[in-house]
């Protein structure tokens, strides 16, 4: 697989957020960025990214790239394959920048730019070559939400723009391709109309930063997370559905309950008021310790959302199956190598023992798929099911620890297999072991019975292997 190469210009919030995302699905990254801290502050942002966006994932994501940290915009751009312009939203700045890149990159390169409100027109304007220039504009965190907002203009090369959606997909994001160039694209539209809400609500006094979070967290935020707007409409129209919905409140649209359109005027007092309402709210965390908690709970709700099938989680389940590595048969292999999501922990602070089963029942599964009882196998009619198990709890496991299982075949005879697996940390130290005695089973009289030719035989080889092994 060649290496691929991303040139991160400009390592703030989202440009480090960026960095993190190539960076941790194997991609080699180049950093400019003037700021003489930016090195201490991607570490930073690297540290969260390392903890957090494993955890979503059964399987490791790729080897990690490698980081170089640019002196020059043309050291960073000269070789790469995506460019991410995140610099301050001023379009004169934006222009410079993107002609510096197009002096020294590649015609083939894509510049993305994370502009969260100028069109790719705009950004176009002053440049010879504006087929290679889209907006590319991700939300926080994003080396953990999915959503890329692609937008391309009349002038975007329709090339760039396929390679650009299909470099997305394979770093787990999903690029939202917007058909029509909008000033604040689609979500930020959405993101902006809550916003100017919020900021009449605190100045006319009815409620404060935290009681519009509680508002949203609490509520309409949850349904959102899995539904979106419109689907979550629908539902509230019951059995007669949207028509129904509209009919009954669409009317409201007209009542003067909004002042979408006025947006208060920031004096410095309200500012300040803003300020002490947030400070009040969660100013007792340091910003590292929010987004580690915000983290912690994006890993949550969107593995919660994957185990569902659903939304983002879908998507994430995709990208974990294509992490899936080629296993081949063998009497004994590395069967699972993962790190230890957030949600497998317990009261005790420790991984809790039902899913020690989880771990051993994966690296079955990857056994299985190594001798071809994969899930067409399975489609077809016939499986494997555990008839024992015997655990052995021996050290702690923590969330954000990397593991991983080898597993060794005891007995391959017939309908009976036997394995052994040990869970072990990085240093070698064995965390837990498990027996497991399994039956080939016909799915459709759901007895035992002979596993089909093409496993009977990878199972034969492995019986030969022991034998070989044991003299």
């Amino acid at each position: 697989m060649v290496q691929k190469t991303a040139a991160i210009i400009g390592g703030g919030v989202i440009g480090g957020g960026w960095l993190a995302r190539f960076l941790l699905n194997g991609w080699n990254v180049n950093l400019f960025d003037s700021d003489p801290q930016a090195e201490r502050k991607i570490a930073a942002v690297l540290e969260n990214a390392r903890h957090a966006l494993p955890m979503l994932y059964e399987r490791d994501l790729p080897k990690e790239g490698e980081l170089t940290i640019c002196k020059t915009i043309e050291q960073a751009v000269s070789a790469a394959d995506w460019i991410q312009e995140s610099v301050p939203e001023r379009l004169e700045i934006k222009h410079n920048v993107i002609s510096d890149i197009q002096k020294y990159c590649l015609q083939n390169a894509i510049i993305g730019s994370s502009t969260s409100g100028y069109k790719p027109s705009e950004l176009q304007e002053k440049s010879d070559f504006p087929d290679q220039i889209v907006v590319a504009h991700p939300f926080n965190p994003v080396y953990l939400l999915p959503l890329i907002e692609l937008v391309p203009s009349p002038r975007s090369g329709t090339t760039h723009i396929a390679h650009a959606q299909a470099h997305l997909t394979a770093l787990g994001m999903f690029p939202l391709l917007v058909r029509k160039e909008i000033d604040a694209h689609i979500a930020d539209r959405f993101l902006e109309a809550v916003w100017r809400e919020g900021l009449w609500l605190i100045k006319d006094g009815i409620a404060t930063t935290e009681e519009i979070d509680n508002a949203i967290r609490y509520g309409f935020g949850l349904r959102w997370a899995q539904m979106g707007l419109f689907e979550t409409y629908r539902i509230a129209g019951g059995e007669e559905g949207m028509a129904h919905f509209i009919a009954q409140f669409g009317p409201c649209l007209d009542w003067p309950w909004t002042k979408l359109m006025d947006v208060p005027e920031l004096t410095d007092e309200l500012v300040q008021q803003i300020a002490d309402q947030s400070d009040a709210q969660s100013g007792r965390l340091s910003i590292r310790a929010l987004e580690r908690k915000r983290d912690n709970n994006l890993v949550v709700i969107l593995r919660s959302l994957k185990q569902q099938g659903n939304a983002a989680g879908a998507l994430i389940g995709e990208h974990d199956r294509n992490l899936q590595p080629k296993f081949k048969p063998a009497t004994k292999l590395r069967s699972v190598s993962r790190v230890i999501p957030v949600d497998w922990t317990d009261y005790n602070g420790h991984m809790n023992e039902g899913r020690y089963g989880q771990v051993f029942s994966d690296a079955a599964d990857s056994f299985m798929i190594s001798i071809g009882a994969d899930a067409a196998y399975i489609a077809a009619g016939h499986s494997y099911f555990t008839a024992e198990t015997t655990v052995k709890y021996l050290q702690e496991a923590h969330a954000g620890q990397h593991i991983y299982v080898e597993s060794e075949v005891l007995l391959a005879e017939g309908k009976k297999l036997k394995l052994r697996h040990f869970m072990r940390a990085d240093d070698g130290t064995t965390l837990a072991s498990c027996e497991q005695f399994m039956l080939h089973v016909s799915l459709s009289t759901r007895k035992s019975c002979a596993p089909l030719p093409e496993v009977a035989d990878r199972l034969n080889a492995l019986k030969l292997a022991l034998e070989e092994q044991s003299l």
